[in-house]
């Protein structure tokens, strides 16, 4: 376990982050990583499962080591307007930006081991003039000063019990990501991957497995040409640089349970690529995490569920599953 808390950032407040949050104190509140949110106080006393939850208000970030058995801490920065379960508004954009600010400040200056983001949705934020794909995109930016020279992130990866997928390309139309998919962009997911299992995940020869593009890795060329003009020499480059990697591997045979035991990571060519094994194998408890940030991050890998929002409904797992490897990669860090 850090030695820091974990900072935790509120997500959409119409949305259910309010409601896995106090579910995820209340399951780890004994025994679990210690972590303050950041958000609207009134947003979490509001959530369907708060009752019962005594939560309070802190100043610092310290405070929530010794106030987290007992109480749910908060730095509280107050939303100027209401909130109503399952409707998102452009009006809460200015104050779901600032969380998100002041998480990733906190643990810049070392205040916090990491950052854990609950759900946010694009569209309210896009209205305000937010102008990043998503919070991965934004984080980087937050921490481009930080980052040494030659940083080489952000790269998507998801985690779903054994198994871990890294991204090449992420949200990105099917039509686009054939020519989107070069050797440059292949070594550098291959390298920030091989890094972060090293630093982060404490593997000492990390083993990544590279899937193809094409139906059966494009059958020598019959069923495609990406393989052998772009991932086979991305593979070769990757291993000149000193990187375990093997493939490219038809990707409908990568993900059972035989074959993840013989890597510690897939490094996917495409969203559902990647997105789909996670989910088949662990729908509630995937977690999303940032690779190559000078900060830690991690979130629940699932969206704002505003249609069951503020009905008591949603599960906290991923969001549970998130805080706890968030906090291992701390450890992690702190001990290199």
């Amino acid at each position: 376990m850090s030695a820091r808390p974990l900072a935790l950032t509120l997500g959409d407040p119409a949305g259910v982050g309010p409601e896995i949050i106090v579910k995820a104190w209340r399951a780890l509140s004994q025994d679990g990583p210690p972590f303050l949110v950041v958000g609207d106080a009134q947003a979490l006393t509001s959530a369907p499962a708060a009752a019962g939850v005594p939560i309070r208000t802190v100043g610092r970030a310290e405070q929530a080591l010794s106030l987290f058995r007992q109480a749910l801490p908060v730095l509280d920065l107050p939303l100027t307007t209401d909130v109503v379960a399952g409707q998102p508004s452009g009006a809460h954009a200015p104050q779901i930006i600032r969380w998100i600010e002041t998480a990733v400040g906190l643990a810049l200056v070392g205040a916090v081991g990491g950052v854990v983001t609950a759900p946010i949705a694009k569209a309210p934020l896009y209205e305000a003039g937010f102008k990043f794909p998503g919070h991965t995109e934004f984080l980087a930016e937050l921490t481009a000063p930080a980052n040494q020279p030659g940083a080489r992130g952000p790269i998507m990866m998801l985690t779903a019990r054994d198994l871990r997928v890294a991204l090449v390309t992420i949200h990105e139309p099917l039509a686009r990501v054939p020519g989107l998919i070069t050797i440059e962009r292949v070594v550098n997911a291959g390298l920030v991957t091989a890094q972060a299992l090293r630093r982060d995940f404490g593997i000492a020869r990390p083993r990544l497995a590279v899937a193809g593009l094409n139906p059966h890795a494009g059958e020598s060329g019959g069923l495609g040409r990406e393989e052998i003009e772009t991932i086979e020499p991305a593979v070769r480059a990757l291993r000149d640089l000193g990187v375990d990697a093997q493939g490219p591997y038809p990707a409908d045979s990568l993900f059972h349970q035989d074959a993840r035991a013989r890597y510690d990571a897939v490094l996917c060519q495409y969203h559902d690529q990647a997105l789909i094994p996670v989910k088949m194998l662990d729908f509630w408890g995937g977690v999303n995490v940032t690779l190559g940030l000078p900060v830690v991050r991690t979130s629940p890998d699932h969206g704002t569920g505003f249609d069951i929002a503020g009905r008591g409904h949603a599960r906290p797992d991923s969001l549970i599953a998130a805080i706890r490897l968030a906090d291992s990669i701390a450890a992690h860090r702190l001990a290199a």
